[in-house]
């Protein structure tokens, strides 16, 4: 898949929700469907995979969590936040966007603020696509799900943390993590180190006497790719009262949800479709866009 007649892409905005920071930016018009891209950071979504979604007329909106790329920051050590309080910022940011309605699009941890979303503000959901999740919160899996691959436990129970004002040893450790989240299908270091860069290179600092400003905004920045979230009560049980038509993207190779997690997603929530991606770990790279794209825009086209 190539772009053509590249667009021009919305100055980034900060959006207030409440005592919020977010950081967002559009493409394509804002009179077509709207897609609500969540990630971590808003480069989690290529510019180039958004350019493809808009140019099927669609109004692309992607923002920073929380901690991420120049959305507010706060000690990482210490979130003082919680998972209900990452879905009331979606909600709150297509809100104070005059957005009242989007298809909403979530890829790992936003995949659980998706399906929250589509709990507890239904109001705001047109579609749902799930991308590398899971039905349940951070931590433990419920018995009936596999668990991380061994692996990835390896990798984690061997991983220290990287000098967080050596940007090279950030970017290694980011690699290697996701080398190790990769599937068969081949993995690209040059494509996830370019990403890693650039989120480091936009992400603001937390402000402070004595603070590092490049190791504060790189620990912020892991500090949500790796944390716990308190999540608050459980919503698998509450998975069959979804309303919105959903797409579970899912890797065959994730090793970090592996996909027995898509199919309880798909069984459990009523009429949910599966695209299993062959030989795709817990990512989303270039080599599958040409068949995510489409089926994106397929499940979100106007009815």
């Amino acid at each position: 898949m190539t772009a053509t007649n590249r667009p021009d892409w919305a100055p980034e905005l900060i959006v207030t929700v409440d005592d919020v920071d977010l950081c967002v930016q559009t493409v394509g018009e804002s009179d077509d469907p709207a897609l609500l891209l969540i990630g971590a950071s808003m480069l989690t979504w290529d510019d180039e995979f958004c350019e493809h979604l808009a140019a099927g007329h669609r109004f692309v909106i992607r923002y920073d969590l929380r901690d991420t790329g120049r959305s507010t920051t706060v000690d990482p050590e210490a979130p003082q936040y919680s998972l209900r309080d990452l879905v009331a910022d979606a909600a709150g940011l297509l809100d104070a966007m005059g957005v009242h309605r989007a298809h909403v699009v979530g890829f790992a941890t936003g995949g659980w603020i998706g399906q929250l979303l589509a709990l507890d503000h239904a109001e705001h959901v047109d579609s749902l696509t799930l991308i590398s999740t899971r039905p349940t919160a951070p931590g433990p899996n419920d018995p009936d799900l596999p668990e991380h691959a061994p692996a990835v436990m390896t990798h984690l129970s061997a991983a220290t943390d990287p000098d967080w004002t050596d940007l090279e040893a950030v970017m290694d450790a980011v690699v290697d993590w996701a080398r190790c989240l990769a599937g068969d299908g081949g993995f690209d270091e040059v494509e996830v180190r370019d990403r890693a860069r650039r989120i480091a290179d936009r992400t603001v600092a937390t402000r402070g006497p004595d603070v590092d400003e490049g190791a504060s905004h790189r620990a912020n920045q892991m500090a949500i790719m790796f944390a716990h979230l308190d999540s608050g009560p459980r919503w698998r049980e509450r998975l069959g009262t979804i309303t919105a038509p959903t797409l579970v993207v899912h890797g065959s190779d994730d090793p970090f949800f592996p996909i027995g997690n898509a199919e309880a997603l798909v069984r459990e929530i009523p009429h949910a479709r599966l695209l299993s991606l062959p030989g795709v770990g817990h990512d989303l790279p270039r080599r599958v866009w040409n068949t995510v794209v489409p089926a994106i825009l397929r499940h979100t086209e106007p009815t």
